[in-house]
């Protein structure tokens, strides 16, 4: 992330307001945009110098091509170790891996065998997607990792498998509502495999506590810029409490998401089948459905990261009590929330 490259001065989080939800989802909007993954390395290395000549002085305010070049390093460099994520596993690049594994979960008439295999491979790069853009304060070793991993199948083959076999026996139902129901399981079991799936991950950070730092005065600010006290602000130690804030908003994000995407395109694409020029095209489903699958995706991803803040404040005093009266501005602290 951009706070990482060197300079004493401090770049501006972003353009547009982050303490407001719709400000939030103008930002995310960026860092989920597609378009930054075609930036090779050389135009990220390009962007990474552009800034910091800002943050060095040698350029005075921000522009357009300076407001481009942070967004290609915001969504690309871990928040934590200034590192790139690997591409697939991006927030830019979540919709385009996502999609295949979701249309093939949202197959209609998937076996046992099939519905296994689809919540194996999702859960595979949920996994993934998770432990590359987790708050690296408390990595997970692999053995956790192994285990947590485990278990999110588990759970999420258990849900769609059991969901599976339950609808069929509800007699009481319509074969419509039926029909309606089996599309739905796959929400069900992603939503919560999903949900488990971050705490999982991310369980040696409840264990083990997230780094929290001071929130700047504008004094502060203006020492950094003016070199007195260049770098990130120190660690004031590591709080399980902020850790579990971070956590749980993230699997809450994860739910946020996968629920219209898992839910919205099936219903409709269940109406379309009932129309006659569908019928008469049965080869035009899969590109359908895939077709909505994508657009949706695409408009809630950035509407379901914008819920909670990135970077979260929280009063010291509501931490544990060695935090208590150590707050920066306001009493404050922040972490970073990981996505």
């Amino acid at each position: 992330m951009s706070a990482s490259l060197p300079g004493s001065r401090e770049l501006p989080a972003s353009q547009h307001d982050l303490s407001t939800y719709w400000g939030r989802v103008r930002h995310n909007m960026g860092l989920t945009d597609p378009s930054t993954l075609l930036v090779g390395s050389t135009g990220l290395e390009q962007a990474k110098a552009l800034l910091t000549d800002y943050k060095e002085g040698k350029i005075p305010s921000m522009t357009p091509e300076l407001w481009k070049a942070k967004k290609v390093v915001d969504s690309t460099l871990h928040p934590d170790t200034g590192e790139p994520v690997l591409l697939p596993f991006r927030m830019s690049a979540f919709v385009l891996s996502n999609l295949i594994v979701t249309a093939g979960m949202l197959q209609p008439g998937l076996g046992t065998a099939g519905t296994i295999a689809w919540q194996v491979v999702n859960q595979s790069l949920n996994v993934a997607i998770n432990s590359a853009n987790a708050n690296k304060s408390s990595p997970l070793t692999w053995r956790k990792m192994g285990e947590s991993y485990a278990m999110a199948v588990s759970v999420s083959c258990g849900v769609a498998v059991g969901l599976n076999k339950l609808v069929p026996r509800l007699r009481n139902l319509t074969p419509a509502t039926r029909t309606t129901l089996t599309r739905l399981v796959p929400f069900a079991a992603v939503a919560s495999a999903g949900f488990l799936n971050v705490l999982l991950m991310r369980g040696e950070e409840m264990r083990t506590g997230i780094d929290v730092f001071p929130v700047l005065s504008d004094a502060g600010r203006a020492h950094k810029e003016n070199g007195e006290a260049a770098g990130q602000p120190q660690s004031l130690g590591r709080s399980k409490k902020a850790a579990q804030i971070a956590v749980g908003e993230t699997a809450a994000s994860r739910v946020f998401n996968s629920t219209p995407i898992m839910v919205i395109p099936p219903l409709v694409l269940v109406r379309l089948q009932q129309q006659q020029w569908l019928k008469q095209r049965p080869r035009l489903v899969v590109p359908i459905n895939l077709g909505l699958i994508l657009v949706t995706s695409y408009a809630v991803l950035p509407l379901a990261l914008a819920v909670f803040p990135q970077r979260q404040s929280i009063s010291a005093d509501k931490l544990e009590p060695e935090f208590h009266g150590r707050g920066g501005e306001g009493g404050l602290v922040v972490f970073n929330r990981g996505i």
